[in-house]
């Protein structure tokens, strides 16, 4: 499942709480001071941000509950796909995902999440499908286009992969680094080949000049055993840090035995 779930990825949520304030009285001149005006009371959370609140602490069963609360919208439907996801129920997950679709055909987030469904699946051809679907909807939406390109990936399709990933990174500039938020996407992170992966993505970065994330993941690929290191010089993407001394340095890597 996704690193995501990969894709996930998560942004803690910080709950600030409630204090009662006692109100003193005090004489001035013998006469009594006037109480400050009543704080108003605070306004209750709804089921839906509690069970957010829930999520981000990984509490996917209880959120569940909270979620059951709320009125079941396609939000909440993918919302609560997601949780059944993250407890890899992916079934059930599956049919929340679709509930949400079928009351909002349009939904792209529900669409891609449907879309990780298959890619756990090892169906990255409907993967494929289900990300090319919500990108009709969504064209701007870098996580739809790093999923599709990770679905490629998976697929051996390295050329539609990287381009996939161009556009993700032309989208998004920090659209790689994304680690988890629980809100109503995913972004899949779970791949087999992870020094591969990690080649190509710093072949993406360095194509869009970001150097010190392309020298990172090339030495990330490269110390999980990247195989083909002799065409590193060559490639047209790492030009121009073919004279950087951190890229000298990581070409001289050890190759991990494996």
């Amino acid at each position: 499942m996704a690193e995501t779930l990969t894709h996930l990825f998560t942004r803690p949520l910080r709950i600030v709480g409630w204090m009662a304030l006692s109100v003193t009285l005090a004489a001035s001149g013998g006469a009594q001071q006037p109480a400050p005006a009543q704080q108003p009371a605070p306004a209750q959370l709804t089921p839906e941000r509690r069970a957010d609140i829930l999520m981000a602490r990984k509490m996917y069963r209880e959120a569940l509950d909270i979620y059951r609360e709320a009125p079941q919208t396609s939000v909440i439907f993918n919302k609560m796909g997601i949780a059944y996801h993250q407890m890899t129920q992916i079934g059930q997950a599956k049919r929340y995902y679709e509930r949400a679709v079928k009351l909002d055909p349009k939904y792209s987030e529900a669409i891609n999440n449907l879309g990780t469904v298959y890619y756990a699946a090892r169906s990255y051809r409907r993967a494929i499908s289900q990300y090319k679907k919500a990108l009709k909807i969504a064209p701007n939406s870098a996580s739809i286009y790093s999923n599709l390109g990770t679905a490629y990936f998976a697929r051996r399709n390295y050329k539609e992969a990287a381009l996939a990933y161009k556009q993700a990174l032309a989208l998004d500039p920090e659209v790689f680094e994304h680690r988890s938020a629980y809100g109503v996407m995913l972004q899949e992170r779970n791949v087999e080949e992870r020094a591969k992966f990690h080649y190509y993505l710093a072949k993406t970065y360095a194509d869009a000049g970001k150097f010190e994330l392309a020298l990172q993941y090339l030495r990330k690929a490269l110390e999980e055993g990247y195989k083909e290191r002799q065409k590193i010089p060559d490639e047209p993407e790492f030009v121009k840090l073919k004279e950087l001394a951190e890229f000298q340095q990581i070409l001289l890597l050890e190759p991990r035995v494996l």
